[in-house]
């Protein structure tokens, strides 16, 4: 079994990133180091929380994915976005902005117990221990998040003031995502 872990570590980390992005979000990099120094784990996935302008609609699939913010957003940034794509799109398109998100493989179920004993206490709350018979896995996710609909029929929905506290306050939860980062990074030391 831990021959099997160790073999499947080289291999997840020797692939190139699968990410449309291609590397790891700034935030969450010390922290997937950190995890992958580690004989005991190794990361699967990861995101540190984004904003993101998408085309509203039931059936996930490719190509819904028209802006995608990974950092801090400004007013005039949305508003330039929000005004470029009001006339190119026919559906409704809504900001979402998602939370941070990581899967770790681990070695044995204790340590999965480990780290999502840490996660829970770094402010990780929607977070669990997957177990199937050839691995265990922990996803941890923090609760930020936000979703509605802003453009529709061809109209921006809400007001520039509207906008402003919407660009406030995502930025308010991205820095609160980040901040939990670092926690469960120094909870590891």
């Amino acid at each position: 079994m831990i021959d099997r872990f160790l073999k499947r570590k080289r291999d997840i980390l020797s692939k190139q990133d699968k990410s449309s992005k291609g590397f790891w979000d700034k935030p969450i990099e010390k922290l997937c180091e950190r995890i992958n120094l580690s004989e005991d784990y190794y990361t699967t996935s990861s995101c540190s929380g984004r904003v993101v302008l998408m085309i509203d609609q039931e059936k996930k699939e490719g190509g819904l994915l028209i802006k995608v913010y990974h950092d801090l957003i400004s007013f005039e940034q949305l508003k330039k976005d929000l005004d470029e794509i009001v006339s190119k799109y026919k559906k409704p398109i809504k900001l979402k902005m998602e939370s941070c998100a990581l899967h770790v493989a681990c070695k044995t179920l204790e340590d999965a117990q480990k780290l999502y004993d840490k996660a829970k206490l770094a402010g990780w709350k929607k977070s669990g221990i997957i177990a199937s018979s050839s691995r265990f896995m922990v996803e941890l996710t923090s609760t930020e998040k936000l979703e509605f609909p802003i453009i529709c029929e061809g109209k921006i929905l809400v007001n520039d003031e509207f906008l402003k506290i919407i660009v406030d306050y995502g930025n308010d939860k991205l820095k609160r995502i980040w901040k939990k980062i670092e926690k469960l990074e120094n909870f590891l030391n």
